[in-house]
């Protein structure tokens, strides 16, 4: 799916330069209008009342919401809703909020068909905006850590990613590449994790024929990349010793391919990822220190998915088009997204919209709502959230399930990190927070983790 990119421009001062003089200015961050993805700063200077009738929220009209639908008011730390009796209702944080009675907003407000997330800083939207370049759909998180990238290639420097799996490691790798001076030459790039220990060797640095039975002269990714840039994904899971001659190659700028006499020049710059902290692999022996003072700086960490909410509903809209062309997302389905904190970031939200996008065309249904997205979809895997599920309403008390030792303790030290704040608690264990009240009132667990 292409947007037009004016379609993708926040309100307020566009191509302002950030400085850091730049004081935070809370506010909401609209994301959709009429259930259109969108991205909007509104700022919040103390108490907005908004509908139809809001000039803070522009010509963009939404039939759904009321002209003066609900009033939003900062303290300072918190965001509060109080909904002023409209006639199609309000929502935060997934739930329903009765008429004139106010109630803190975390993470989502709904008002009619629009979506709004409170910020404690909507500045970054206002200056940086969202944009889709090449089919990447990018927000302010995303182009702030680009810039800084474009300067580590420019320098020359090598670059170390840090970042949970799907949320773009690569696609970051590849600006590196573009931007640096080797951007003319190849761009090669190896999931070490993916690699086999027997076979690390002979792909990193290639062979010559007889070196083993059956090996014919191959070039080595290191010799592929010459001249170019080598993206090391998951770099860590080499094996120790590999990590040895890789160092020496990148040191030396020479490879020896396995059962070669002579070695041969190459020039690479090294850019490498991954998504657990490399000092600590260090520390457990699972990466070599001196190749981590070679590869490990500069380090930038990509923000996930749960922290870039703005780009969110255009990646969805894109993910339904690409399967569902002309059936469109309902708000529903951006507001079941935006509330789940997808451990699998970019790659499992995409997976998920287009299994909900063929749910739809199996049903025949108009259009894609949340009703067509998995229930596990964009929450934590393993096997911790099973227990965590209370069981069927209905059957009495007593012939309830325990609640499995584990499950409880990890409850229970939750509500404890968070000071009983059960939706905090709820977004760290990577479910609803209507769903934890439920299993703590089933198991007779108290909120302040007693």
């Amino acid at each position: 799916m292409e947007h037009d990119p004016s379609t993708l421009q926040p309100s307020g001062a566009p191509g302002r330069p950030a400085s850091a003089d730049d004081a935070p200015v809370p506010g909401l961050l609209r994301l959709t209008c009429a259930g259109t993805p969108m991205a909007v700063a509104v700022p919040l200077p103390g108490a907005l009342t908004l509908g139809r009738a809001s000039p803070a929220l522009g010509p963009l009209q939404d039939p759904r919401m009321s002209r003066s639908h609900a009033r939003v008011s900062f303290d300072g730390s918190r965001f509060w809703v109080t909904d002023l009796g409209s006639q199609n209702g309000t929502s935060v944080d997934g739930e329903p909020l009765p008429a004139n009675a106010p109630r803190e907003a975390q993470r989502l407000i709904r008002l009619g068909d629009s979506l709004f997330v409170p910020s404690a800083d909507v500045g970054p939207l206002v200056r940086h905006g969202v944009h889709e370049v090449e089919g990447f759909v990018r927000g302010p998180a995303f182009q702030q850590l680009l810039e800084e990238v474009a300067r580590s290639a420019q320098h020359g420097f090598t670059l170390h990613i840090h970042g949970e799996s799907g949320t773009g490691k690569e696609q970051v790798a590849r600006t590196f590449h573009s931007r640096g001076p080797r951007s003319r030459g190849p761009f090669v790039a190896v999931n070490c994790a993916a690699i086999p220990a027997a076979l690390a060797e002979r792909l990193l640095f290639g062979a010559r024929r007889g070196a083993f039975s059956g090996a014919d002269d191959a070039d080595g990714y290191l010799q592929a990349a010459d001249g170019g840039t080598l993206f090391l994904d998951e770099v860590a899971e080499l094996d120790v010793g590999v990590q040895a001659k890789l160092l020496r190659a990148l040191e030396t700028r020479e490879v020896l391919p396995l059962g070669g006499s002579k070695p041969r020049k190459v020039d690479v710059q090294v850019c490498s990822a991954g998504n657990r902290d490399l000092r600590a692999q260090v520390a457990q022996g699972r990466l070599r220190e001196d190749l981590y003072f070679r590869i490990g700086r500069p380090e930038v960490s990509l923000p996930p998915l749960r922290r870039r909410p703005e780009e969110l509903p255009f990646l969805v809209a894109k993910a339904v088009e690409a399967l569902a062309p002309g059936l469109p997302p309902h708000v529903s389905l951006f507001e079941a997204c935006l509330l789940r904190p997808w451990p699998g970031n970019i790659r499992e939200l995409r997976v998920e919209a287009r299994a909900a996008a063929q749910q739809a065309l199996l049903r025949g249904a108009a259009r894609v709502e949340s009703a067509h997205l998995s229930p596990g979809a964009g929450t934590a895997f393993g096997a911790a959230p099973a227990p965590l599920e209370p069981p069927p309403a209905g059957p009495p008390a007593a012939r309830l399930r325990p609640l499995d030792e584990d499950a409880r303790a990890r409850v229970e030290q939750a509500l404890r990190q968070h000071g009983g704040n059960v939706a905090a608690t709820a977004r760290a264990l990577g479910m609803h927070r209507t769903q934890l009240r439920r299993l703590l009132e089933r198991y007779g667990l108290s909120p302040d983790g007693a």
